[in-house]
């Protein structure tokens, strides 16, 4: 009670404290967006968050536009502790990792090169997402800044676009990046080759015979893929080249795995490190498949919200006797363009590197889905995809067990998978489910819950794959990659056998 009594109200517009005896300033958010385009050549651009292959196929990407992009190494534990070290305290694990990834850098940099605090700032800058909604992302940014002054950085620059915006950002004369269409379509080329690679090594890697051959081969289809960025070659012709490398990587497919579809927050459900507690490897290590989430899926969200959002404009107009919005009728048309320009990318560079059945999530059919237990209405997070995909996973049999990840605290996301995906268990009883937070802390939990869940997932695989008469030959080319089957199983290796008596081979 002293405590409280010995904070005194300023007398006047300073916004200086006596507390405890001591004097403490209000900290206000000092934006500093100065970068004259002139500066280029001297300036370096940081930049992460994406998956670890995407952050290094963007800065390939972003570096051929002719700027010095540097993606960040992956966060840590110690990026963790560094973001509570110097953040404010109850932000999500995501604010942790990400602020303190990027004061881990220049701290370590500062220590590695001598270079003064006020060089670093002058020399270096960070890009980053923006935006609102109802969690702590719209707060990113102010974090950031936040941390770096305390962190000894004060003026460190940080750019931002809004990512709900894409390609038609605003104008901003303060902003001075080149946020231009050629820079977001280069950025989504490089983003979408990232997640079909992405979704070919989390498809390959649980059945390769040789450990680590994998990694070698995604290895090399990275640089032949940065090669082509660089040197402006076609990057059809570089994931066929692509193509042939994976096909050298020998699988044993038959192998009855649980398959395990992991959804959630944006950036728990993706990042591959201490932020999920590197929960796709661990999945892989205890004997599992993972479906992992493609950043393409959170695109095509957005878009998604957009064209819902147009579509509400033009359903009042239509009541109205006001006349048309054309504004609205552009709007319109540049999400249609955005949306089937995206798909045309993904369809040529799937074709190219062999992966064939997979399809660009439907956002609108899995709103239908969803529609029953989430209000559209309803924006943040991931919206309606997470009880999208536990239904879809349900209703079509595509996986053992739904893991919905999110860090401690998030308040979109524990709204769905602690709130909403109770009543979709109740109605879908045989679903396997479950919602588990990250803190950064409690791995030890954490793995405990998943191995529970996993057990169940496990023997429903074996299960499936027992129940099917087994050839006693077995085609070789099954255990290609490119041999990619269609069935009613969930299970990889029960839906190749599946494949093989409908087909008679």
């Amino acid at each position: 009670m002293s405590s409280c009594s010995s904070i005194k109200a300023p007398e006047d517009t300073n916004t200086t404290l006596s507390y405890l005896g001591q004097d403490v300033t209000q900290w206000r958010d000092e934006i500093n967006k100065k970068y004259k385009r002139s500066e280029k050549k001297d300036t370096i651009v940081l930049f992460g968050g994406f998956t670890i292959l995407q952050d290094k196929l963007v800065m390939s990407a972003l570096q051929s536009l002719g700027e010095n992009y540097v993606s960040l190494p992956n966060p840590d534990f110690e990026s963790f502790r560094k973001g509570k070290s110097f953040g404010n305290r109850g932000q999500c694990n995501p604010t942790y990792f990400t602020v303190g990834n990027l004061v881990k850098y220049l701290l370590n940099l500062q220590e590695e090169t001598g270079m003064s605090s006020e060089e670093i700032v002058k020399k270096y800058l960070y890009v980053t997402a923006g935006g609102c909604g109802p969690c702590r992302f719209g707060m990113y940014i102010t974090e950031y800044r936040k941390a770096l002054k305390d962190a000894g950085f004060a003026g460190f620059r940080i750019m931002s676009f809004q990512h709900n915006e894409g390609i038609f950002q605003a104008k901003d004369d303060e902003e001075s990046m080149d946020f231009s269409p050629k820079f977001f379509i280069t950025l989504i080329k490089a983003v979408i080759i990232g997640d079909i690679l992405n979704l070919l090594t989390y498809k390959i890697r649980p059945y390769e015979v040789e450990k680590g051959s994998t990694d070698k081969a995604i290895d090399a289809c990275h640089d032949i893929i940065s090669e082509a960025f660089m040197k402006k070659k076609n990057l059809v012709v570089a994931m066929w080249h692509c193509r042939k490398v994976l096909e050298g990587v020998k699988l044993n497919r038959l192998q009855p795995k649980a398959k395990v579809m992991v959804m959630g927050e944006f950036w728990a459900a993706m990042t591959e490190g201490d932020g999920n507690y590197n929960l796709h490897r661990f999945l892989e290590a205890e004997g599992a498949e993972c479906i992992p989430q493609p950043i393409i899926g959170r695109l095509m969200l957005s878009i998604w919200e957009a064209e819902y959002a147009a579509k509400k404009v033009e359903d009042v107009e239509e009541s109205s006797a006001s006349s048309i919005d054309f504004s609205n009728a552009k709007t319109k048309a540049m999400l249609f363009l955005a949306k089937n320009g995206i798909k045309t990318y993904f369809n040529l560079y799937t074709k190219a590197v062999g992966l064939h059945e997979y399809k660009i999530p439907n956002i609108e059919e899995l709103s239908k889905l969803s529609r029953v237990y989430y209000p559209l209405d309803a924006e943040g997070g991931e919206g309606h995809l997470e009880v999208a995909h536990l239904l879809e996973s349900v209703k079509h049999n595509l996986s053992h067990l739904v893991i919905s990840v999110k860090p401690f605290g998030c308040m979109p996301s524990s709204a769905v998978s602690d709130g909403i995906q109770s009543l979709v268990i109740s109605r879908y009883p045989q679903a396997n489910f479950l919602s588990i937070e990250t803190s950064g802390e409690g791995a030890a939990n954490f793995y405990s819950r998943v191995q529970m869940a996993l057990f169940k997932a496990k023997q429903s695989a074996k299960e499936e794959y027992e129940a099917l008469n087994i050839p006693k030959e077995i085609p070789a080319k099954v255990h290609n990659y490119l041999y990619q089957p269609k069935g009613k199983m969930a299970g990889s290796a029960a839906k190749l056998i599946e494949s093989i008596q409908q087909r008679g081979l």
